[in-house]
């Protein structure tokens, strides 16, 4: 019988500290997270300083209590992942020098983990089976990128935003209207009461061969809208914008999807959560197309996709050194 791969994962590239043991890339034995909205909601959005320090302060306990909770010690530990690119120079670095002191002292294989790809992967730690290639459309306050993914470490852009990523539009209307942070939860709350559902903004990008991805023209037409109509109903705006945004996420991700013939396809990060985005997916998909979306907590900043795809490389002997480093962006 094979001996049981159990592999420690560890997050803090922007706003979320955490970890997380993961047996056989696909078993989670446990997935804490800290949040650090609260911390930031003051400023419509994350301060780099102040997320590094609260890394600092949590990780540790977090460690431990992962390791409570599944019931191991880091002699048990096979080895141990975190992300290193891309994110927030000071908070990445919390997660990979905490990662490089547990391999080294136990002596234990380190893996630097692409946050983007761990994202993609998630839906794989609650039992999908993993197929390439796929379609990933990453969606978050940071990422609106359309990949094919061929393999492990393989992902071919197809698509993605020239400027604001759609979570980060969401976060601006939001602030805007004086709602709050994040945007995103707030607004699919919003335009849930909404009653007239007309559209009041026009499709975004409508060129056929186009596979970009752009919203702050959408920003800009909301913010027009609201100064030409002093009376106008925030409900009824939340849903307009929310579904013209989605209109086109939807459009890009079918079209390039149906083109390839790829029917496997991945939606993840932070606005993945949605549930009127998942209720348009389900709606727009054909019979014989599987759309894998991770659960909720899944969708947020975590650890366990950190660990799970940190057991992929782990079983092709992709290992890193004690001298990787951290990257704010993806060099390649």
């Amino acid at each position: 019988m094979n001996k049981d791969i159990i592999g420690l994962g560890l997050e803090s590239s922007c706003d979320e500290t955490a970890a997380s043991i993961v047996k056989n890339g696909k078993v989670v034995l446990s997935n804490k997270i800290y949040t650090q909205i609260e911390l930031h909601s003051e400023y419509s959005g994350v301060v780099p300083e102040i997320a590094s320090r609260a890394h600092l302060e949590k990780i540790n306990y977090l460690i431990e209590e992962a390791l409570k909770e599944a019931n191991i010690g880091f002699e048990d530990l096979d080895y141990v992942s975190a992300t290193n690119r891309p994110g927030l120079v000071g908070s990445l670095l919390i997660a990979l020098q905490s990662a490089k002191a547990i391999s080294y002292v136990q002596k234990i294989p380190l893996i630097g983990i692409n946050h983007l790809e761990a994202h993609l992967y998630a839906p794989f730690v609650e039992g999908n089976d993993l197929l390439f290639p796929y379609i990933g459309l990453l969606i978050s306050g940071g990422n609106t990128v359309l990949y094919k993914v061929n393999d492990i470490d393989n992902m071919e852009v197809l698509g993605k935003t020239v400027d604001d990523a759609i979570g980060e539009a969401f976060d601006k209307v939001s602030k805007y209207l004086e709602l709050g942070y994040p945007g995103g939860p707030i607004i699919e709350k919003m335009a849930k009461m909404a009653t007239k559902r007309e559209k009041l903004f026009p499709k975004l990008l409508t060129k056929k061969d186009d596979t970009r991805f752009s919203y702050s023209g959408l920003k800009t037409a909301v913010i027009t809208y609201i100064k030409n109509n002093p009376d106008f109903e925030r409900s009824e705006l939340a849903y307009s914008f929310q579904e013209t945004a989605f209109d086109l996420l939807l459009r890009r991700l079918f079209v390039t999807s149906r083109e390839l013939g790829i029917k496997n396809i991945v939606v993840a990060g932070g606005v993945a959560a949605n549930g009127r985005l998942k209720e348009l997916l389900l709606k727009k998909k054909n019979r014989d197309e599987n759309i894998m979306i991770p659960s909720l907590q899944l969708c947020t900043d975590n650890a366990a996709m950190v660990a799970g795809l940190g057991y992929q490389y782990y079983i092709r002997e992709k290992f890193d050194d004690l001298s990787v480093d951290i990257s704010s962006r993806l060099k390649r």
